[in-house]
């Protein structure tokens, strides 16, 4: 696996009943990331780590590279929470596990 990933979160997919997906996410996948202080989202490439695919409830370690990174410089830190979504909904929450690009770390 590729080193070049942005941060390592630990992702929880919601459920059919709390709104979120009707099946699996595979390794991979895209989905837009929101944190709370911007209003735009970027797509993050999530590659999910010792797992292929991961079931809604369930919750998994995962590498994300943003594809718009520039946008999150000198802003993210360990624990910070944030969404992703596909298209208009909120299909899951994640947490900062550790920052891998110094680039988008906050100094707190």
């Amino acid at each position: 696996m590729k080193d070049n990933f942005d941060f390592i979160a630990i992702l929880k997919y919601r459920t059919t009943d709390e709104g979120g997906r009707w099946g699996p996410a595979q390794s991979g996948y895209r989905p837009q990331v929101r944190f709370d202080f911007e209003k735009i989202t970027s797509s993050g490439r999530q590659v999910f780590i010792n797992k292929e695919y991961v079931f809604p409830g369930e919750d998994v370690e995962a590498e994300i590279t943003l594809l718009s990174p520039q946008f999150f410089e000198n802003k993210l830190f360990k624990g910070l929470k944030f969404e992703f979504i596909e298209g208009a909904k909120i299909i899951g929450i994640g947490e900062i596990l550790k920052i891998k690009n110094e680039t988008l770390k906050k100094d707190i």
